[in-house]
């Protein structure tokens, strides 16, 4: 169990780290600094932080309209969601 739970502490973390990220975009955005890359934030969806970004897109509003942005970005989501229900699926 308590593998389990490093896990989980883990995935908290970096999904926070994720949210934190786009608050920080959303934040020079509005303040027109400059800005953190498109590649960076589908980065860490691609590296597994997406629930953190999706929180980021629905609380903060931020990255909700762009186009080519969100087909990646629900690649890359539907590609962990598949992975995850098939480890589920395999292990559990």
């Amino acid at each position: 169990m308590t593998r389990i739970y490093i896990l989980l502490i883990y995935f908290f973390l970096i999904n926070l780290v994720t949210f934190i990220v786009r608050g920080i975009d959303k934040w020079k955005a509005k303040n027109q600094k400059w800005r953190i890359r498109e590649k960076t934030l589908l980065y860490f969806v691609s590296a597994g932080w997406w629930l953190g970004a999706l929180g980021a897109m629905e609380f903060l509003r931020h990255k909700t309209v762009k186009g080519k942005f969100l087909v990646w970005f629900w690649l890359w989501t539907g590609l962990w969601i598949v992975g995850i229900l098939t480890l589920l699926i395999l292990f559990v």
